[in-house]
């Protein structure tokens, strides 16, 4: 029976068990009772685990190196979802503390399976949104890397900290207006289109854009824009036509 299958009660009492199965092993330095939540088939266990390791280590700062040694070892296992949660993991540490975390990701970026990179993708966001600073700063390092699914990755990656602060991926994007894979390049005018709807974002968004050289790429990024407009209406600050407006008036001026 899978988590979301369980009442309301039978859940809590699962997720209280996990925190204090993991806890236990933690005072104990046993790794291999740990392994199979992190390894377990279901997401939901999974991610009830890494948020309890992240708990953990805000809390307990007696077991915080045990938990980085122990993510470590995680990390080399040879299952792709122990080492997923492990990445996952370590993305709530890095919400708080990215520098003693750092080298996950520099390892993750690379790993074989593509469920442990998307990890990384999804631990940049969650990290570039509560810690941005060096998050960004390190992800300024992969942005010219020559594996162009690491740049395409590392412009996902930053993305959610661009829906309320685009000033802070603007400069990072502007470097990848002339990166010749497709992949990369429509990453990058998908960002362009998402961080631009939210109220007070199109105008930062496009008096930046429209001083870049790659008047293609802006124009592509124009029309994405306009058409996030509609596609995300029920959510963007303005409607499309008030978006164009917008748009014009900035291009003209």
């Amino acid at each position: 029976m899978s988590f979301y299958e369980l009442g309301k009660e039978q859940r809590n009492t699962l997720v209280e068990k996990i925190n204090r199965e993991i806890a236990d092993n933690l005072r104990s330095e046993t790794v291999s009772g740990i392994i199979p939540f992190f390894a377990d088939e279901d997401t939901y266990i999974r991610k009830t685990t890494y948020l309890a390791i992240g708990r953990i280590y805000l809390t307990n700062a007696k077991l915080q190196e045990r938990i980085i040694t122990t993510l470590e070892t995680l990390l080399k296992n040879d299952d792709a979802k122990t080492r997923q949660t492990s990445i996952n993991a370590a993305g709530e540490i890095g919400k708080n503390d990215f520098v003693v975390v750092k080298h996950f990701f520099d390892t993750g970026l690379f790993d074989k399976h593509h469920s442990v990179r998307n990890a990384v993708i999804g631990s940049v966001k969650k990290m570039g949104e509560k810690n941005p600073q060096p998050v960004i700063e390190w992800a300024r390092t992969y942005l010219h890397h020559a594996d162009r699914e690491i740049r395409r990755e590392i412009c996902h990656g930053i993305e959610l900290r661009g829906r309320t602060h685009p000033e802070d991926i603007l400069p990072l994007l502007k470097e990848l207006q002339h990166d010749k894979t497709k992949r990369v390049r429509d990453t990058l005018v998908h960002v362009i289109g998402q961080i631009s709807y939210k109220k007070g974002c199109l105008e930062k968004v496009m008096n930046e854009i429209t001083k870049w050289d790659n008047k293609a790429l802006v124009n592509d990024a124009v029309m994405e824009i306009i058409d996030v407009h509609d596609r995300y209406r029920n959510f963007s600050f303005y409607t499309q036509d008030e978006a164009k407006k917008c748009i014009e008036a900035t291009r003209s001026a």
